[in-house]
């Protein structure tokens, strides 16, 4: 199944398990967020338009990352008017993997819970003992480095 979805004035099409950047969203990693502004979804042939949006259908997608974009270089210059201008913009972004895409009255999958990890034995968990530190040399005990002599004159 696939679906078109609009956020931060565009449009991007998706299905369960992609990956896409799209322009900042509030939420931390592992958030879950809903996109509702679905334009279209559809499984093979079967294909549904919405006018403008497709009533009661949503995509659920989980953040992966906050970052930001490459930079983007913006020059201007007039020639003969001693006129140039150099700026650069980085554009924040979100990485959202879609979980599922949702049609009218469906509800989402529950997440599969990760096999717990056997206990670690007592010697893992035990924090690691700190070696004793040196103390530090004071100037006292440092060797004195040789002046160099001065050059001789040429008499």
């Amino acid at each position: 199944m696939f679906a078109i979805i609009k956020t931060g004035g565009k449009q991007y099409k998706v299905a369960a398990n992609d990956v896409i950047k799209v322009e900042k969203l509030i939420g931390a990693s592992g958030d879950t967020i809903e996109f509702s502004d679905v334009l279209m979804m559809g499984e093979g042939s079967s294909v549904k338009v919405g006018e403008p949006l497709v009533s009661n259908a949503r995509v659920c997608g989980t953040v992966l990352d906050q970052i930001r974009d490459d930079k983007v270089i913006i020059f201007k210059k007039n020639r003969r008017h001693n006129y140039r201008r150099k700026n650069g913009h980085r554009q924040y972004l979100t990485v959202v993997r879609i979980t599922d895409i949702l049609a009218e009255g469906q509800s989402p999958a529950k997440a599969k819970s990760a096999p717990k990890a056997e206990a670690k034995s007592v010697e893992e968990n035990a924090a690691p003992v700190k070696a004793a530190s040196k103390p530090a040399a004071s100037k006292k005990d440092a060797p004195k480095a040789a002046k160099p002599s001065p050059k001789p004159s040429k008499e």
